[in-house]
Formats: structure tokens, sequence, C-alpha cells
């Protein structure tokens, strides 16, 4: 699983329900929920 840093909670946590996105430059990308908090993280350059 993709992990993403939550601004939130200061920690590196696993993404939930990650989708995998691309940015306007092409760069690969992944959206998802932190599980604790429920604050959206964003983690770019996993795919």
């Amino acid at each position: 699983m993709a992990q993403a840093y939550c601004v939130k909670c200061r920690a590196k946590r696993e993404i939930k329900d990650p989708k995998p996105t691309k940015l306007k430059n092409g760069r690969p990308a992944v959206k998802g929920v932190c599980p604790k908090c429920g604050t959206n993280v964003f983690r770019i350059g996993a795919a």
C-alpha cells in the first residue's frame, strides 16, 4: 500500500481508498484519505 504524509496528524499514514491520478505535466500521483482523521492526502510520484 502507498503511504502519504497527513498534515493534520503530522505522520505518515497508509492511504485509504487510493485512486491513481496524473498531474498536468504527466507525473503519476495517488489521492486518498487518512484512515485516522479523514483528511485528504496526496502522494506525488507513486503509481
